[in-house]
């Protein structure tokens, strides 16, 4: 006989009644790991059962982890081309793309720390061990690591996540890379124990696997290896999610349930879709609510007869079907939009950018389609010192013809000079043809140094960031963040905007001069909205008034001190929709709530701006109905 399981040296919150029996309304956890390759889909495979379990009638709140095995303390310093996009949260964290994936399916609010990297809990482990805490015990993986690894996720679990400050009732928990993989065996044996600590009734284990298609035969040894290396880890999976092009075929999911001891309608089959959407869908299908809600003994009766449940699939279902029908659609139903990055060549660099546009498009009823194209490739250059070769003639032609042709132009953020003298001439030639554009922090910044350049007639006006001795330095490094540092020294996390028109004072903008800023109509007559910021470089101060007397507006600035400029516009008798705003706002865009930015830029690029400003402007509640 094996002996008992080793008890955690740490309490939790989840105890045992005289029975032996786990108290009722103990933390429910439910872990998902991967297997055979990265890539799979685990963060939409968990957002998407967070999605479903939000349906349930008792109102459940959920909350998410997830763990990072790299030795990075976040992904701040992390290239877009080595990781994805850095998302940042409300309290300033640079973390893994997938938590921008919970908080948009989810519509939760989550922290730093539900983010757990091997860097972070080694800092805090090595960091106790200095002060002496351990009181002179040998620090060791077990139990010193595992058990900092299941304290911080019993602590993190309870943390509200949404505005009613209620403690969540089930914990997600993502495990980043593959089972397998060395970087993550500390977690997984963190995770073991943590299933015993927890008991079977709190405890769910899931594993997503590739089902690769040979010929037409649908391939299962991949996850019975996986699943097989997972139990030699003391890890069960119950529930194991099958990735493929088509749907499981009767004879692939018993096989795989026979294989990798789980019950045959545990195993999910999660093939491609038409879009993302359908994938909470997919899963209710195949009664995935019922598996988790019988193995957790999770509530169905409703919290009180008279409070519906505001999480229910109906309007999901219908976003779903109606993004599918936009993209049958031909004609006027199509909007596209010229995206000028540095990143291109890996669009999850800029995954939170084209899920707000995506957002923004399925409110106005149209079908989105972006023009990826490499700023770089506007304008004629040499080898830079990022070791960007230059571009031929038909490349530059090619790239201008994408611009051309859209409908609408979003130059987004990014970090060094290469491209930005390609985003500077793609600005140039929205501003001055009335192409509806929208420019997002280094987007931001370059709409100032253009228009500088070319209305003011700054010769040679630029950032410091990218010509430290430049005559006009209209973008300048703030005077507070450490030049030295590189990880988590911006001026990051969730900011106030004040929102004003006309002349600004020492107490905010002018009164009632806010109604003549698109900004103003667009965020719903808000006079200041929070929006989340990641930025070394700010507007010069000093230029403020003379770029203003020339014609471009700062409509928003910090609501601290309104000195640090924080959205600008050309006035719509003078451009259709020209705007620029510091923060990102696409950090805080959710499928059935469009980012504002974002949403005025798809309106002016489908002609439906006047409309809506109309209809905003004439009715005594503010509106987000927009599609008349």
């Amino acid at each position: 006989l094996l002996p008992p399981p080793r008890p955690s040296s740490i309490s939790h919150p989840n105890k045992l009644d005289r029975n032996n029996k786990f108290i009722e309304g103990a933390m429910k956890y439910i872990v998902v790991t991967g297997g055979v390759v990265s890539g799979l889909g685990k963060g939409i495979t968990i957002s998407s059962t967070g999605r479903l379990l939000q349906s349930l009638p008792s109102n459940p709140v959920i909350t998410c982890i997830k763990i990072d095995p790299y030795l990075n303390v976040d992904a701040g310093t992390m290239s877009p081309f080595e990781h994805g996009e850095c998302y940042v949260l409300d309290d300033g964290c640079e973390c893994d793309l997938d938590l921008g994936n919970y908080e948009r399916f989810l519509g939760v609010t989550l922290t730093g720390e539900h983010n757990v990297t091997t860097g972070k809990v080694y800092r805090t482990v090595i960091g106790r061990e200095r002060r002496g805490d351990y009181l002179g015990k040998t620090v060791q993986v077990v139990p010193h690591i595992t058990d900092e690894i299941q304290k911080w996720i019993r602590k993190v679990a309870h943390m509200p996540v949404t505005k009613g400050g209620k403690v969540p009732d089930i914990c997600l928990i993502e495990v980043g890379g593959t089972v397998g993989d060395i970087e993550s065996m500390v977690f997984l044996e963190a995770l073991r124990q943590l299933q015993f600590a927890e008991g079977p009734e709190n405890f769910v284990l899931s594993f997503v696997s590739l089902v690769p298609v040979m010929g037409s035969e649908q391939k299962t040894k991949p996850t019975q290896h996986g699943a097989k290396t997972l139990r030699s880890l003391g890890l069960n999976p119950s529930i194991i999610f099958c990735r493929s092009t088509e749907p499981l075929e009767v004879d692939t999911r018993q096989k795989i349930a026979m294989f990798t001891h789980v019950d045959v309608r545990n195993v999910i089959s999660v093939h491609d879709v038409t879009n993302i959407y359908h994938v909470p869908l997919l899963l209710e299908n195949q009664g995935l609510l019922d598996v988790l809600t019988e193995a957790l003994s999770l509530s169905t009766e409703p919290v009180a007869a008279d409070i519906p449940n505001n999480r229910s699939m109906t309007r999901w279902k219908n976003m779903a079907s109606e993004v599918d029908l936009l993209a049958a659609a031909e004609g006027d139903v199509v909007v596209r939009i010229a995206l000028i990055g540095k990143y291109t060549g890996l669009s999850d660099s800029y995954l939170s950018v084209i899920k707000s546009l995506k957002h923004a498009s399925i409110e106005v009823g149209r079908e989105l389609k972006i023009s990826w194209v490499d700023a770089s490739s506007l304008v004629e250059q040499t080898v830079s010192e990022e070791g960007d070769g230059g571009h031929s003639g038909a490349e530059r032609k090619n790239a201008w013809e994408m611009v051309r042709s859209a409908h609408g132009i979003i130059v987004p953020g990014g970090f060094g000079s290469r491209g930005v003298e390609g985003k500077v001439a793609a600005l140039k030639y929205a501003r001055t043809s009335s192409v509806p554009c929208l420019g997002v922090c280094l987007g931001f910044q370059s709409m100032v140094i253009e228009y500088c350049r070319n209305v003011l007639g700054m010769e040679g006006a630029n950032s410091v960031e990218f010509e430290a001795e430049t005559k006009h330095p209209v973008v300048i490094f703030m005077p507070e963040i450490d030049e030295d540092s590189m990880g988590g020294t911006m001026r990051l996390g969730s900011r106030d905007t004040s929102i004003g028109g006309g002349k600004w004072g020492q107490d905010g903008p002018s009164k009632g001069n806010e109604e003549n800023t698109i900004s103003y109509w667009l965020y719903d007559q808000q006079k200041k909205v929070a929006e989340r910021h990641r930025h070394r470089y700010e507007v010069n101060p000093e230029m403020i008034n003379k770029i203003e007397s020339a014609g471009l507006h700062f409509t928003g600035r910090d609501a601290e001190t309104y000195s640090r400029m924080e959205i600008l516009e050309l006035p719509r008798s003078v451009h259709p929709f020209y705007v620029g705003c510091q923060y990102h706002p696409e950090f805080k865009s959710r499928p059935l709530e469009p980012s504002p930015p974002f949403l005025g830029l798809l309106l002016a690029s489908c002609g439906k701006l006047d409309n809506f400003l109309e209809v905003a402007k004439t009715s005594s509640v503010p509106s987000k109905k927009c599609r008349a």
